[in-house]
């Protein structure tokens, strides 16, 4: 049979866990929400308070383009200007503020729109009109500073130019004097003119830049945009906080889901058994997952994955191949449930089936034993045969509701430690290999018992039962690797949901240990003759299938009426062998 494809991990692999850890995601969100909303209310509350301030050229400023910025005044310059200790020492003077202007300085900030003649004075205080006072003191300041540096430079200017004019107004009248003093006829007089004329022109020079020096009116900027009073803090910022605390607690939970993903080693789905290097065969769903009293409809859901199950289980066998072992990768109810199923669907096809049940009792299995599922005698079942308390024909019960299928329950709880190996275990199935068409062992786990080699080693072929969330993916690998080790060709695996125990009061009680006794004979039965007499005709015996054994029908403590009602008095030939096994 075909190996499943190797599975990757696809987005639905995701999805699974975020289906599985949902509650991870959930809970570390919340986490994450609830510390973010505690730590933003405990954080001080800032306002923010804007002013716009226009730059503009000032007199003899000296702070000309060649910076970012475009224009005659650099901006990157006058924005380190705003937080100079002389501009802060004057928005202190403002404000009559006890801190020093250094402090005041800290909570300021400047910014400078791009291509614009404009600074954008930020003051942040704890309180709204703190906040709005001091980004308009600072503006304030800046521009009475640029103001008063502005005027002391024009002032400087001017007293420069009037000493130059005094200078050379003196210069002049000495040219002067020294000229009427001097003939006509002087050869000294053209010298004389010339300079005369030279510090004339000086003169008129200096004149003309001081009359512009005195009559400009010096406008170092102005307050575009005044403080306004903020509305809100400007942090902490409560939304960005709640959203950065969400997606902290939703990536911490998915690194936990995906540590939690690799460190549980549970089978989860059947790729993980795929990807356990074991084919497999038929999954079962929550609705279509068995019961635990009970085996499935051959036409529902679970019924139907059965018998395709049985379908591949037959082509997948050689001719001469009968004894199918099924064994679990851990310990539970899902070997005894698929045996169950699969040895009623190989019954339903006519052929003679023979259900063993090998796994002795244990804390789980005893939940949902053979003799529960199919309403038959808990005993004498396979440990009496083994031990030689009980020979096979009375431990050989036939199913009440499927004609075909002979079930051998697992007998009585006493240890049964040994007889999994022993001759007597052979010799039976030998002789069952004679007398029936398929043999189904329902067999131990693999991580429980080793008779699950054992029984394996005297089959033809094995089936895997898994069990999802409890199942181990090292477990399922364990069992494969041990059916390898003893040569039994397996065949895949049947995956399906956790079983949960029920409680034992919800649970049908076996049928009572079958015990000797004569059979009842049928009380006459009254026919009518249609002349008003009255006879008598006793009802027939069902006939008991030979190969059961003659004590079969005076310990058989069963309902065959279907049997014969089904016509199936006598094995067919070739289908059921008689009691010697010559049938076969």
């Amino acid at each position: 049979m075909d190996a499943s494809p190797p599975v990757s991990h696809d987005m639905s692999h995701y999805f699974g866990i975020l289906r599985r850890h949902w509650w991870v995601f959930a809970v570390l969100s919340l986490l994450g929400l609830g510390i973010a909303a505690g730590a933003t209310s405990q954080m001080p509350k800032t306002y923010e308070s804007a002013t716009s301030v226009l730059v503009t050229p000032a007199g003899q400023d000296t702070n000309v383009s060649g910076g970012r910025t475009k224009g005659e005044v650099n901006l990157d310059t006058e924005a380190q200007l705003v937080r100079s200790t002389a501009v802060a020492t004057g928005a202190a003077e403002l404000l009559r503020s006890p801190l020093p202007p250094d402090e005041l300085a800290k909570s300021l900030k400047v910014e400078v729109p791009a291509n614009t003649s404009v600074l954008v004075i930020t003051y942040s205080a704890t309180e709204p009109g703190a906040a709005q006072a001091g980004s308009h003191a600072f503006a304030e300041a800046y521009l009475r500073n640029r103001e008063r540096t502005a005027s002391a430079s024009t002032e400087a200017a001017i007293k420069a130019l009037s000493d130059k004019t005094k200078q050379l107004s003196t210069t002049l009248t000495d040219v002067n004097n020294q000229l009427a003093k001097v003939d006509r006829d002087s050869p000294q007089r053209p010298n004389l003119e010339s300079q005369r004329q030279t510090t004339q022109n000086q003169l008129n020079s200096l004149n003309g830049k001081l009359n512009e020096l005195t009559t400009t009116t010096v406008s170092v900027g102005s307050i575009i945009s005044d403080a306004r009073l903020p509305s809100m803090p400007s942090s902490p910022n409560t939304m960005l906080n709640l959203a950065t605390g969400g997606m902290v607690g939703l990536l911490l939970g998915l690194l936990i889901a995906v540590l939690w993903e690799r460190l549980d080693r549970r089978v989860r789905s059947a790729s993980d058994v795929a990807k356990a290097g074991v084919p497999v065969l038929a999954t079962l769903n929550g609705r279509s997952a068995p019961r635990f009293d009970d085996v499935l409809q051959p036409y529902g859901p679970g019924g139907r994955t059965f018998n395709r199950l049985r379908n591949e289980v037959l082509a997948s066998l050689d001719r001469d191949d009968q004894i199918v072992v099924v064994t679990g990768a851990s310990r539970g109810s899902a070997t005894t449930l698929v045996a169950a199923n699969l040895a009623t669907a190989l019954a339903r096809t006519g052929n003679e089936v023979v259900l063993i049940g090998a796994h002795l009792p244990e804390s789980m299995v005893e939940i949902a034993p053979i003799a529960r599922i199919f309403g038959i005698a808990a005993k004498p079942g396979l440990s009496e045969v083994l031990a030689g308390r009980a020979p096979l024909s009375d431990a050989v019960q036939q199913a009440p509701r499927v004609p075909s299928l002979r079930v051998v329950t697992t007998g009585g709880t006493a240890a049964a430690g040994g007889l999994m190996q022993s001759q007597a275990l052979s010799d039976m199935l030998a002789t069952l290999r004679r007398q029936a068409a398929f043999v189904v062992i329902e067999a131990p786990s693999t991580s429980s018992s080793a008779d699950a080699q054992s029984l394996a080693s005297l089959a033809d072929a094995a089936i895997l039962a898994v069990e999802m969330r409890r199942a181990r993916r090292p477990e399922v690998a364990d069992a494969a690797e041990q059916l390898r080790r003893v040569g039994t060709p397996l065949l895949g695996a049947v995956v399906l949901p956790r079983i949960e125990p029920k409680a034992a009061e919800e649970l049908p009680p076996p049928r009572p240990t079958l015990a000797p006794a004569q059979p009842k004979k049928p009380a006459p039965r009254t026919y009518g003759t249609g002349t008003g007499k009255t006879a008598t005709k006793e009802k027939p015996e069902p006939k008991i299938p030979a190969w059961l054994g003659e004590s079969d029908a005076d310990t058989r403590v069963i309902d065959i009426s279907a049997v014969a009602a089904a016509g199936r008095d006598e094995p067919a030939a070739g289908k059921r062998p008689d009691r010697d096994g010559s049938g076969r």
